[in-house]
């Protein structure tokens, strides 16, 4: 058996990436000829950069990226520094989120997953799909076929899987047209990212370093312009010029585009044997910066489900949580970034008390709190299977551990990463050497405590959610989790 992943972004990459680490057979299949240089995504939020580094990959990262704590919304009408939105994560290793070019992801995703034996297959255009009880054939345009037992379809809005599916897209698109544009500016803006709210629109100026900005621009008096038409850098100036009331000094554009944002998502993430996930499941304004993150985490909830029904050990029930786990997700997601987008483009009533309400919405200590774990993709949690036994925390986010193992410091992440569970220990009641299922799962036994609500023993998936916890649980509690888990 093997896995076929078509679509060679950032949510392919890691979901391939994952399946070769578990042993897995992985094929990528992209329609593109040539690897990208696209930036058109430019944010890895905290939750990210932790799944990130539990493949050894985020402090590659976050050393080529700038690490941005603040966001900076300057609203016409709100004098001086009258909204500061934190982004700090202090119970995290990446307190930040990170600005980054997609293409330096992708490169470094495409790294790993060649580094563990998967093949890349470029100029592959995905024209038929069928499938049968015991896996899925796709034909390539040219007539040539590939098989595998599942598939995950990770090719984008326009994704010839769903396409092929007949699963259902719901949503619009939103009327605005939208500018991208990498720019220097010669102005001098906080280290942050800096949304303008204006009359004539609102510009997203988050920073690479160096001078240089990423230029997110929706423009109220340029909407009627073809959406084919090159972006020119005095258009560029124009509209920051009018939106921002200020002269920011565009001194230079190297890339830009054009284009209409969308909010949709598919209303089925499985079909039998076959997946969607990223952007071929939701698509939402870049507001907010949260595509490229929560694609990944899809595939990171994905991979590790796959690579056990592949194995032959998942549990019955273990494919099917896919959807209930991840569709709410997206959904929440498209429902925040089309508030940011009402927000931003207000109507002329709304726009006259923004500036007095804004700044007491967005700076509400309950209020800001959520939207930063929110953003962050911190706040997601998953419902108990209902095969599984439901326990304190289980469905949480597990923090990055410390731990103590035959006296050596370690932490949780770095425990995580090849598709198989962890158990973790502080008890001493399970015997040295009693390690069940070597195959699916790690045994830790650390000396130190958890610090984790009051357990002192912890399933933790291998996405780093919790499945299931116990304080002082008796060998037959934890046995009973592992068969419900990691089947018998």
């Amino acid at each position: 058996m093997s896995v076929i992943v078509v679509g060679a972004g950032p949510t392919g990459l890691m979901l391939a990436g994952d399946l070769a680490a578990a042993g897995i057979p992985v094929k990528v299949l992209e329609r593109r000829a040539e690897e990208s240089n696209l930036t058109r995504a430019f944010a890895i939020h905290a939750r990210t950069l932790e799944l990130l580094d539990m493949r050894g990959l985020a402090d590659k990262l976050a050393a080529e990226g700038l690490k941005v704590d603040e966001v900076r919304p300057h609203v016409k009408g709100v004098k001086g520094d009258g909204v500061v939105f934190n982004v700090r994560h202090p119970d995290s290793r990446f307190p930040y989120l990170i600005i980054l070019g997609q293409a330096r992801t992708e490169a470094a995703l495409a790294e790993r997953a060649r580094g563990l034996g998967v093949e890349i297959v470029r100029g592959a255009e995905v024209t038929g799909l069928a499938q049968d009880g015991a896996g899925v054939t796709l034909t390539l345009a040219g007539g040539r076929t590939e098989r595998a037992g599942y598939v995950v379809g990770c090719d984008g809005a326009h994704s010839a899987v769903r396409r092929l599916l007949g699963v259902g897209f719901s949503g619009r698109a939103y009327d605005t047209r939208i500018l991208l544009a990498d720019v220097r500016l010669e102005a001098d803006l906080p280290l942050a990212v800096n949304p303008f709210m204006g009359d004539d629109g609102v510009v997203l100026l988050p920073p690479y370093g160096g001078g240089w900005y990423r230029a997110t621009i929706w423009d109220r008096t340029g909407q009627g312009i073809p959406i084919e038409r090159p972006v020119a850098i005095e258009e560029v100036r124009d509209a920051m010029l009018r939106i921002t009331g200020r002269d920011l000094g565009v001194a230079e554009m190297r890339w830009s585009t054009r284009f209409l944002s969308e909010r949709r998502q598919a209303s089925d993430y499985r079909v039998g044997r076959v997946f969607l996930a990223g952007d071929a499941a939701h698509v939402h304004s870049p507001l907010g910066a949260m595509g490229m993150s929560t694609g990944i985490q899809d595939a990171a909830n994905l991979s590790w489900k796959l690579a056990a029904a592949d194995r032959g050990w998942a549990p019955s029930w273990l494919l099917d949580t896919y959807q209930p786990e991840r569709h709410p997700v997206g959904r929440q997601v498209l429902r925040l970034t089309d508030t940011l987008r009402r927000v931003a483009e207000a109507p002329p009533a709304v726009r006259a008390v923004r500036p007095y309400l804004f700044p007491k919405i967005v700076n509400h200590p309950r209020v800001s709190e959520r939207l930063r774990l929110m953003f962050a993709g911190m706040a997601v949690t998953y419902p108990t299977p209902g095969p599984a036994t439901a326990t304190p925390l289980a469905g949480t986010r597990v923090p990055d551990l410390a731990l103590t193992l035959d006296d050596r410091a370690s932490r949780l992440y770095e425990q995580l990463g090849d598709g198989r569970f962890v158990l973790l220990d502080t008890t001493q009641s399970l015997p040295p050497g009693d390690d069940p299922w070597p195959d699916r799962l790690r045994v830790l036994r650390s000396s130190r405590p958890l610090l984790l609500g009051k357990a002192t023993t912890i399933l933790v998936r291998p996405d780093g959610y919790t499945a299931w916890t116990g304080t002082f649980p008796s060998g037959e509690q934890i046995s009973t989790a592992l068969a419900q888990w990691l089947s018998r």
